[in-house]
């Protein structure tokens, strides 16, 4: 039996949600091994004079724990 790790992280883009929430994935991959899925939990953004500048994705990363070698 398998113990599953989820964090949350939140991405940021210029371009899109989607981009966003790549980046979240991205960025995660960096210090977490064997991401095995993801979840969108939510997106949101910065609004100025009535435009959308910066996209946010909060993702759920879902990977599995590792037992510690003695």
């Amino acid at each position: 039996m398998t113990a599953v790790k989820i964090i949350k992280v939140l991405g940021t883009s210029s371009e899109s949600w989607e981009d966003a929430a790549h980046e979240a994935v991205n960025e995660a991959s960096k210090t977490i091994d064997n991401i095995t899925g993801v979840e969108i939990q939510d997106h949101t953004a910065k609004v100025k004079d009535g435009s959308i500048t910066e996209y946010k994705s909060t993702v759920e990363v879902a990977f599995p724990v590792q037992s510690k070698e003695q």
